[in-house]
């Protein structure tokens, strides 16, 4: 009977505008929480087979969850350095325990990154889930895979203050003022025959300069490098330049800080570890043709493979142009390898002063955590008070063909499922993936005036849905009454 249909499908619109405000309830709810997505009911018509002659038969309404998981919500600024925010696509990859995951053990995905440092010293956020990424090696390489996550590991931040590595490569950001004037030491080095107080390296040399003495001669720069030794100690490296008579060339040393730390063979003194020239083009930048042109003379013939080696604390007596750590300091060998001709910088002449922008160390000293800083790469980065930086990981991100098709769990988190597609880890900014905000938090994307306006409307739907039931209601009750 038609009577009969349209009570039942007063029942399904009863149904589908509870279901609708179910979901504005949870948005309402959550207008607040960290990196919530959204949800609405969306309503679709249900039609009956219907039968030629014997009438209408209602189908009714039907309401199915539809969840805005793509929808980006503003990010706001906070006071903590660890919470994150994901200005495009993307989710973190998260996990429920921090250590020993196996193959069968769940990755979650998710917005929420209001992540604090546990007792542990892994990231977690107040989910209670742990943050995932690739960790860095003592080289500082990344083994990435975009499909693999085995490879991610949870970020731990707490154990890198006691953790001591040698330094193995280092990185200079450097310029030497090209108008320099020339040194009267340098002008009687070049003089025929040599000045009384000429530059020499072996007799006269800027490692032997001292101030309150006048002993040696001044440079006219000098920088500094931070190493760690192989117990985490702090060792000091000084690099001088003394501008030359020639255009574009520099007198260099290098030397340890104190001199004692090191024992040097013949040629070499003061705590010298190496001397030589060190050449420029003439746009300022380094010159490798003309270092390697001048062989033994120049700092390091081979601009692109530049390297110091220190043997070891217990090793013989060092051969000649050879230094070794002092005895007394019982630290291993040790390699340095220099980066002067980086595509950012390198070792530069320029028209301007002589500064240092950057010196950048891969070791870690044996020091305390002052502080993490996490850039829009993902890069996770331990800086400690002796001033090492070390990147201990690589946030991932993953992203999926349909988002919205992910299965909402609990902590704001999602799942995988058949609909989404499978997901692809990629670095932050890159491949479609968005950039990371450090000390930001994605607000909730809930508009509470569209919510409210959205109870309205269906509250009333609801009640129109209740007049169906009362009218079909008084309909039967007439057509029963026919009989008395």
């Amino acid at each position: 009977m038609s009577i009969n249909s349209a009570l039942l499908a007063g029942v399904s619109g009863l149904t589908a505008n509870s279901a609708a405000l179910a979901a504005i309830s949870q948005n309402i709810a959550n207008v607040n929480t960290i990196g919530y997505k959204r949800s609405s009911a969306e309503f679709q018509t249900v039609i009956n087979s219907q039968a030629s002659g014997a009438g209408y038969s209602a189908g009714g309404v039907l309401a199915s969850a539809r969840h805005y998981v793509s929808q980006n919500g503003q990010l706001q600024r906070t006071q903590s350095s660890t919470d994150l925010g994901i200005a495009g696509q993307g989710f973190f990859v998260v996990t429920e325990k921090p250590e020993n995951l196996q193959v069968t053990d769940s990755r979650l995905f998710t917005r929420a990154g209001a992540f604090s440092v546990d007792n542990l010293g892994y990231l977690k956020n107040t989910a209670g889930l742990y943050l995932q990424g690739w960790p860095v090696d003592a080289e500082g390489n990344i083994a990435t895979d975009p499909s693999d996550l085995n490879r991610l590991r949870t970020i731990n931040v707490g154990s890198v203050g006691g953790t001591a590595e040698a330094t193995t490569r280092v990185q200079l950001n450097a310029n030497l003022k090209s108008s320099q004037t020339v040194s009267a030491e340098a002008l009687d080095a070049a003089a025929v025959p040599v000045g009384a107080n000429a530059y020499n390296a072996a007799t006269n040399s800027m490692a032997q300069w001292n101030a309150e003495t006048g002993a040696g001669v001044k440079p006219d720069f000098e920088l500094t490098i931070p190493v760690s030794d192989s117990k985490g100690g702090q060792r000091t490296i000084a690099i001088s330049f003394l501008k030359s008579t020639t255009p574009n060339q520099w007198f260099a040393e290098i030397r340890a800080v104190p001199a004692s730390d090191v024992v040097a063979g013949a040629g070499l003194s003061s705590g010298q570890i190496r001397t030589g020239m060190v050449a420029f083009t003439q746009d300022g930048r380094l010159d490798a043709a003309a270092m390697e042109a001048l062989g033994a003379a120049a700092l390091f013939q081979d601009v692109n493979n530049a390297s110091l080696s220190f043997a070891s604390s217990s090793s013989g007596a060092p051969g000649a142009g050879e230094v070794k750590w002092a005895d007394g300091l019982g630290i291993d060998e040790q390699d340095l390898s220099f980066d002067l001709t980086a595509a950012t910088g390198g070792l530069t002449q320029y028209d301007s002063g002589s500064v240092v922008q950057a010196v950048l160390t891969n070791g870690t000293a044996f020091g305390n955590l002052s502080e993490v800083k996490i850039d829009e790469s993902g890069f996770v980065t331990a800086i400690f008070d002796n001033g090492v930086t070390r990147k201990i990981a690589q946030i991932a991100l993953a992203t999926f063909p349909s988002p919205d098709s992910l299965s909402e769990s609990s902590g704001n988190a999602y799942r995988v499922t058949q609909g989404s597609g499978t997901y692809n880890l990629k670095a932050a900014g890159t491949g479609g993936a968005g950039t990371i905000g450090a000390s930001q938090l994605e607000a909730s994307t809930v508009d509470l005036s569209a919510e409210f306006t959205g109870l309205i409307t269906t509250q009333r739907a609801y009640s129109a849905s209740s007049k169906i039931i009362t009218t079909a209601d008084e309909m039967l009750a007439e057509l029963i009454s026919i009989k008395r």
